[in-house]
């Protein structure tokens, strides 16, 4: 089975900067990468009781001050610079956003991209972001679960209507549509909910930093409610974090997955296409065997 290799945190610091942006995804396609993840938020509270679920003090790497563009904007940005590297969301936090506008912004971004992005969504974490924003954080799971709907039917229909509870609305026409009909949804998350949502709904699920036991479990998770759901478990297209050594690859490609991503490298402008080609001959070897 061939595992694609995907650059998470493309748009972090330094890709803030046009110049390097440029580089990095130039770099990523000709190197032979599959695609590009840009994550998101809106806000960063200077202070947040929040606990980042990522890193083990708690606290976003870098701090509040790190330059993250909107990912939308950014991946339309790179677009124009490449022509096949496929562009993705990783993750979008929906239920900050109403999502007939993410649906009319990812439709747009897909047609003006050929047909190369896919749209990763979750749920989030960062309580105080949502505040900030007057957005609604408890019950965001049954939102987001929503909101997924509410964006496929808005790529789907000719006339949409949704019928709520959360985003209730009447005959109204979006445009334009995606290429193929519909932007691959991908679930992201590392918690059982995230897994169930994936398997019932998307197209694709993103364990985030996610390894070992717990890939599994949710793995298995989103497989489970894929067959509950009528749905084909296999369809639902697995992406983790790059394996760290043989072993680890080997559990990856156990549990059938597609692609794997590693983290953009924070080097300077000039050494983004030599640590780029270095990564990925690594991550690729260990894929292998």
């Amino acid at each position: 089975m061939d595992v694609a290799v995907g650059i998470m945190f493309a748009n972090g610091a330094r890709s803030a900067e046009p110049a390097h942006a440029v580089e990095l995804a130039r770099s990523a396609e000709t190197t032979g990468y599959e695609s590009l993840w840009a994550v998101q938020h809106v806000v960063v509270p200077v202070e947040h009781e929040s606990r980042y679920p990522y890193s083990e003090s708690g606290t976003i790497p870098g701090g509040p001050f790190v330059a993250v563009p909107e990912p939308l904007v950014w991946l339309a940005f790179v677009a124009a610079v490449t022509t096949r590297v496929r562009l993705a969301t990783g993750i979008l936090i929906l239920p900050k956003q109403h999502p007939l506008i993410v649906a009319k912004q990812a439709a747009t971004l897909d047609r003006l991209c050929g047909g190369r992005l896919m749209l990763g969504v979750g749920a989030g974490w960062l309580r105080e972001e949502f505040d900030t924003l007057d957005a609604v954080f408890d019950g965001r799971g049954p939102r987001l679960d929503e909101a997924i709907g509410v964006m496929r039917r808005a790529w789907a229909d000719r006339v949409v209507v949704s019928p709520g509870p959360a985003y209730q609305h009447g005959p109204v026409a979006v445009e334009p549509k995606p290429v193929r009909g519909a932007v691959p949804v991908v679930v992201g998350g590392h918690t059982a909910a995230a897994a169930r949502r994936a398997g019932r709904l998307a197209d694709g699920f993103f364990p985030l930093d996610s390894r070992g036991d717990d890939l599994r479990r949710l793995v298995l998770e989103v497989r489970r409610q894929a067959e509950r759901a009528g749905r084909d478990p296999l369809s639902v297209e697995i992406t983790a974090v790059a394996p760290r050594d043989e072993a680890d690859a080997a559990r990856l490609l156990e549990l059938g997955v597609a692609r794997v991503v590693v983290n953009a490298p924070h080097v300077k402008t000039a050494l983004v296409a030599e640590r780029l080609a270095e990564r990925l001959e690594q991550v690729s070897g260990l894929l292998r065997g």
